[in-house]
């Protein structure tokens, strides 16, 4: 689909959009509709209780005295209230609501909407954005799809006096949502597609945007000694791997100003990276600690938060990001079989420190572990996030609205939860100490990768800082509830959601980003 901005003009054919807010009514452009088609809109919106509730949505069919095919009369809520947010949702029911209407085109105006939060070319541009978000489908291994059900809309047009700087913010975006659509793509895969050397190869193929990327695979790891990984994959017949991706933004070219053309970056391209780590698993069965055959189906999206690196590397390459990021992604698949890792056994991990393995289907950390050692101990990075499918104790504790974050770092938090709000990627600060710490002592190992059941997934943090190096601000962000969906909604169908994308896109832009 296509999004386009473009000047005022009338509206011959296809869908039109209009607004309302609550209180007042239909905006300026909305009446004026509204009287060609001899009340037309303002009898419906009678008739069907409308509020002008953010997103709420009344629709039109051949309103008499229009040449287009119909009219959507959208809700903006309270007058100056709607945000960057609810244009994003407005953008994201619109096309929901029209995809597979059999329109093609759609186009909104949004001249004398009334004051707003934001600029309106800033609302134009999220409005967009929404849109774009709702527009993604995956649907390759679909083929014998209804016509009818398949999407038809193929042009979203925003119709505004600022449709050029509207243009230019979207066009700002458009690397980040391609970032999103790339971790959707990835989440989406069936894990007999998408297994951890078809993910490595995907992600060898980002060399061609400037990413430097290396593989290691079994040999390597196991000669540098990844115990905890390895026990994890070594009931699969899948060799696992680590994948390593490093983005030297600092290095590229600053484009001069046009006051002064020997302007040059002032930072090395030696600068410490900022790190991410991802947990991918491509499928985790549980192991011997196997799970319900109930909605196994859906352990696919363990390699949510590999998914979520992944893309927003991708996302910093295209869009040329003055920044230093190193992005490390664990790849496992966690099998049951006769060679698989059994409950009771003790590993070393790569740091020395060993861990008695109470439960197999406590995977996630253990392969993280390792990965965040080494690539400490190689890039020395000052800040590391990591992002996890971890624990299903994270989605009683806040549900589908916000991924759990924990942290050693009181202004890193405060960065990420700012980040969080600004992108749409929610994040609740969850809590730590040594109280936690001391529920995963093991009675043989230094500790064991699990505690008990209350507390689930603060424990599971707190096995994770074991490996955090002094000095390093670090957070744990467990999106076990945010990387899939199993409902449709205003951004995404049900499925892959891309959690993490825009968050970490928008925490390196606002923080760590050279100016």
């Amino acid at each position: 689909m296509k999004f386009n901005f473009a000047k005022l003009s009338a509206v011959k054919a296809g869908a039109i959009v209009v607004f309302a807010v609550q209180g007042p009514g239909l905006t300026k452009s909305a009446q004026q509709l509204d009287k060609t088609c001899k009340g037309a809109l303002s009898r419906a919106l009678k008739a069907s209780r409308f509020h002008g509730d953010i997103a709420e949505i009344i629709e039109v069919l051949a309103p008499q005295g229009l040449r287009c095919s119909r009219v959507l009369v959208v809700g903006l809520g309270s007058a100056g209230k709607a945000g960057h947010a609810d244009f994003e949702r407005i953008g994201g029911q619109i096309v929901a609501k029209l995809q597979s209407s059999g329109e093609t085109v759609v186009s909104v105006i949004m001249d004398a909407i009334g004051t707003l939060a934001i600029t309106v070319s800033e609302a134009a541009m999220r409005l967009a954005l929404g849109g774009r978000l709702r527009s993604y489908r995956f649907d390759k291994y679909r083929t014998k799809e209804k016509a009818a059900k398949k999407p038809s809309l193929t042009r979203f047009v925003v119709l505004t006096s600022d449709y050029k700087q509207a243009d230019q913010l979207f066009n700002n975006q458009d690397p980040v949502i391609d970032g999103v659509f790339m971790t959707r793509d990835l989440v989406s895969e069936p894990a007999n597609v998408l297994y951890p050397k078809n993910f490595a190869d995907r992600i060898m193929a980002l060399k061609d945007v400037g990413i430097e990327v290396e593989i290691l695979g079994e040999r390597e790891m196991r000669r540098l000694g990844f115990g905890a990984l390895i026990g994890v994959s070594q009931g699969s017949a899948q060799e696992p791997q680590l994948a390593i991706m490093q983005w030297n933004g600092h290095a590229q070219k600053a484009t001069p100003k046009p006051a002064d053309k020997r302007n040059k970056t002032s930072t090395s391209a030696s600068a410490p990276p900022v790190l991410l780590v991802g947990k991918g698993v491509t499928f985790d069965s549980g192991g011997i600690s196997i799970k319900p055959a109930g909605g196994m189906e859906d352990m696919k999206w363990d390699m949510g938060g590999a998914g979520a690196v992944t893309g927003a590397m991708y996302a910093l390459a295209i869009r040329r990001a003055r920044a230093n990021v190193v992005g490390v992604v664990a790849l496992v698949e966690n099998m049951p079989s006769g060679t698989a890792q059994r409950p009771g056994d003790v590993v070393r991990s790569l740091s020395g420190q060993t861990i008695e393995v109470i439960n197999t289907d406590a995977e996630g950390r253990l392969i993280l572990c390792d990965a965040m050692w080494y690539a400490q101990e190689r890039f020395k990075p000052k800040v590391m996030i990591d992002l996890a499918t971890l624990t299903g104790a994270i989605i009683i504790s806040l549900g589908h609205e916000y991924a759990g974050m924990f942290s050693n770092n009181d202004d890193l938090c405060k960065q990420l939860s700012s980040s969080g709000f600004a992108s749409g990627d929610k994040l609740w600060r969850m809590p730590m100490g040594d109280s936690y710490d001391g529920l995963i002592n093991s009675p043989i190992a230094d500790m064991k990768n699990v505690g008990p059941r209350e507390g689930g997934s603060i424990t599971a943090a707190q096995f994770l800082q074991r490996f955090v190096k002094p000095g390093v601000a670090w957070a744990h962000l467990d999106i076990a509830g945010m990387a899939w969906s199993s409902k449709d909604t205003a951004l995404w169908e049900k499925g892959a959601t891309g959690y993490g994308v825009r968050l970490l896109d928008t925490f390196i832009r606002d923080h760590h980003e050279e100016k």
